[in-house]
C-alpha cells in the first residue's frame, strides 16, 4: 500500500480550475519531486494535501486513511508535516524553542501547571529540551540552541524549519521550494540535509523545487504540473528528457 495516494483531485477558484484531475502515488521511503512552471498549481497541491484548501473533487489517503476533508491540525496529527517557500519561523524565539513548538502535541502538561510551573511542568519541559536538542544535533544546530531564530544565517533557518517539522514525528514531509534564495553552497548543504533526514528518520519526502540540479540529484521520481494538470510522471531521468517537459518547463 502506498503511503500517499491521491486520486482525481480538483479545485477551482472563481471558475478557474487551479488543479484538475491530479493523481499521485508515493511509496514509503521515496523521495519524490513535484515540478512545473510558476502558476502550475504546485503549492495549491500542497495546500490541498495539508488541509489549507478543501478539494471540490477527489480523495487523499495517507497510509490508507482518508484525510481529504480533515483540518490542518488533524492532518498533521495523522502524519503530514510541511515547510514553506517563505520561511515561517518564530523569529523572536530561540532555536531550541522553535523545535519545542513542534513537540507540543507529544509532551503535555495542564494550563495551570504551565502558568504556575508546578506538577509535571518541570519534568516535561526537561524532556522536551532533551528531545529538541537531539533533533538539533542531527541538523548540526545544537551549538546555536540559544540563538534567536532571526539571527541564524538563511541556510540554517531553512534547516531549523525542517527540524521543527520533524519534531511532529511525521510519516510524510512536504518541502515547498526549500532551496529558494540559496546560493550554490547552501543548496549543496541542503541536499545533504534532505538526504540525512531521509536516512536518519526513514522519511518519505515530497518536494516542490525549481532548482533542477537539486531535483535531478536527489529525486527518484517526478510529477510535472502545467496549468493545473499532470503533464508527465515517472522516473526522474525519463521525465527530464521528455520533449513535452522540456518545452513546458525549461522553455526550450
Amino acid at each position: 500500500m502506498a503511503l500517499l495516494e491521491v486520486n482525481n483531485l480538483c479545485i477551482s477558484f472563481g471558475g478557474l480550475r487551479a488543479v484538475d484531475d491530479f493523481n499521485l502515488k508515493i511509496e514509503k521511503g521515496e523521495l519524490y519531486g513535484l515540478i512545473g512552471p510558476n502558476g502550475a498549481g504546485k503549492t495549491t497541491v500542497f495546500n490541498l494535501l495539508t488541509g489549507v484548501y478543501k478539494p471540490g473533487e477527489g480523495i487523499i489517503r495517507l497510509d490508507g486513511e482518508d484525510i481529504t476533508r480533515k483540518s490542518t491540525t488533524q492532518i498533521n496529527h495523522a502524519g503530514v508535516a510541511r515547510t514553506f517557500q517563505n520561511i515561517r519561523l518564530f523569529k523572536g524565539m530561540s532555536v531550541l524553542d522553535n523545535v519545542k513548538v513542534g513537540l507540543n502535541e507529544r509532551f503535555k502538561y495542564s494550563f495551570l501547571e504551565g502558568i504556575l510551573h508546578v506538577g509535571k511542568y518541570r519534568s516535561v519541559e526537561k524532556e522536551m529540551d532533551e528531545e529538541a536538542l537531539k533533533l538539533l544535533k542531527v541538523f548540526d544546530l545544537d551549538k546555536e540552541k540559544d540563538t534567536l531564530a532571526s539571527n541564524l544565517p538563511y541556510g540554517k533557518q531553512r534547516k531549523l524549519e525542517i527540524a521543527r517539522a520533524m519534531a511532529t514525528n511525521p510519516k510524510l514531509l512536504l518541502l515547498d521550494e526549500p532551496a529558494a534564495g540559496m546560493n550554490p553552497n547552501e543548496t549543496k548543504e541542503l541536499m545533504d540535509t534532505i538526504a540525512l533526514v531521509r536516512r536518519e528518520f526513514d522519511m518519505t519526502i515530497l518536494l516542490i523545487e525549481h532548482d533542477m540540479k537539486l531535483v535531478s540529484g536527489i529525486c527518484e521520481k517526478l510529477t510535472v504540473l502545467n496549468f493545473g494538470r499532470v503533464l508527465c510522471q515517472g522516473e526522474t531521468k525519463e521525465v527530464l528528457t521528455n520533449p513535452e517537459v522540456i518545452k513546458a518547463y525549461l522553455g526550450e
